[in-house]
C-alpha cells in the first residue's frame, strides 16, 4: 500500500513537472518568436510558418488592418489546428488529443500576449536569426519536454509514424518548409528566405539538444527482489527481459533486467525500482542505436 502511495504521489509530481515544462516552453518560445523574429520580418517553419504566411494575406491581400504590436499568427495557429486535434483522438489517444489542445492553447495566449516591439531590439539581422533560433529553440525543446506536441506538423508527423512505421515526422516538417519558404521566395527577395532558413536550422538544432525524448538508453538493473519486470511492464510499457544470475563474490542468486527506454522515462524506471529495490544497482547506457520493435515516443 505504501508502495502504491508513493508511485502515485511521484506520478502527480511527473505530470505536474509536465504542465510546468509545457507552460514554461511556450512563454519561451514566444517571447524569442516575438521580440526577435516577428520585428525582422522573418518567417519560420512548419505550421508556424504557414500562419504567418496567412497574417500576411489578411494584412496586404485583404486589407484587414491588425495592430502591429499584437501577434494575430496565434491567432491563426490555433484555428489550422483544430482539425489536428480530431486526427490525434482518431489516430493515437484521448489524452494526447488533450494535451496537444492544451499546449496550443497556451502557445497561443503567449504569443498574443508577449509584446512586439515596435522598433527591433536587434538590427542585424543574422544575429536575430541566431538569437532568436536559441530561444525559441530552448522553448520548443521545453514543450517536447513536457511531453506535448506544438501542434501543425508534430501531430501530423506522429499520427502517421503510428500508421507507417517507417515514416517520420522529420519528413513532414521538411515538406512544409519547403513549401512555407517557397512561398517567401516570391513575396520577399532571397536574403530574407536565407536568414528565415538560418532561424529555422538553429531553432531545430537547439530543440534537439534541449528535447530528450529522442535520445534511446538502455537500463540493465540487478536486483534479488522479484515483481520489478512486472512493474515496469505495467506502468511504462516497455519490455523487459529476464535473466537469472549469481553474485562471483556472494554466490546469492540474483536476477538481472533488460529494458529500452527513451531518456526521459529514466526518472520514473528510478522510481518504480527503487520503490521495490532501494538496493538495486542499475547501469544507463546513452545513444543506443536500436533496430526492431522500439516504439518512439514524444
Amino acid at each position: 500500500m505504501i508502495v502504491m502511495n508513493f508511485l502515485t504521489d511521484a506520478k502527480k509530481k511527473e505530470k505536474s513537472s509536465e504542465y510546468l515544462y509545457a507552460i514554461a516552453g511556450c512563454l519561451i518560445y514566444s517571447i524569442g518568436f516575438n521580440m526577435m523574429i516577428v520585428p525582422m520580418g522573418l518567417y519560420s517553419g512548419g505550421f508556424m510558418g504557414i500562419s504567418q504566411l496567412a497574417d500576411w494575406a489578411v494584412k496586404n491581400l485583404l486589407g484587414i488592418v491588425i495592430p502591429e504590436t499584437f501577434n494575430f499568427v496565434g491567432v491563426l495557429y490555433f484555428l489550422i489546428n483544430v482539425p489536428l486535434f480530431y486526427l490525434a483522438y482518431k489516430v493515437m489517444s484521448k489524452e494526447y488529443a488533450f494535451k496537444s489542445l492544451i499546449a496550443v492553447v497556451v502557445l497561443t495566449i503567449t504569443l498574443m500576449i508577449v509584446p512586439i516591439p515596435r522598433v527591433p531590439l536587434v538590427e542585424d539581422y543574422l544575429t536575430a536569426s541566431i538569437i532568436g533560433g536559441i530561444v525559441a529553440g530552448v522553448g520548443g525543446g521545453f514543450i517536447l519536454r513536457g511531453r506535448m506536441a506544438g501542434g501543425g506538423q508534430d501531430i501530423i508527423g506522429v499520427c502517421c509514424t503510428k500508421k507507417f512505421p517507417d515514416f517520420s515526422v522529420g519528413k513532414v516538417s521538411i515538406a512544409i518548409n519547403v513549401f512555407v519558404y517557397a512561398v517567401c521566395f516570391f513575396i520577399y527577395d532571397i536574403e530574407m528566405v536565407i536568414y528565415s532558413l538560418i532561424f529555422a536550422t538553429v531553432y531545430s538544432l537547439i530543440v534537439d539538444k534541449v528535447h530528450i525524448q529522442n535520445i534511446n538508453t538502455s537500463v540493465m538493473i540487478f536486483t534479488k527482489k522479484t515483481g520489478i519486470s512486472q512493474a515496469i511492464m505495467e506502468q511504462t510499457g516497455r519490455g523487459v527481459t529476464n535473466w537469472d544470475g549469481e553474485g562471483a563474490y556472494t554466490h546469492q542468486t540474483s536476477y538481472i533486467l533488460l529494458v529500452m527506454i527513451s531518456k526521459y522515462e529514466v526518472a520514473q524506471i528510478k522510481r518504480i525500482v527503487h520503490s521495490i529495490d532501494p538496493h538495486a544497482f542499475m547501469i544507463f547506457t546513452e545513444g543506443c542505436s536500436v533496430d526492431g520493435n522500439f516504439e518512439k515516443r514524444l
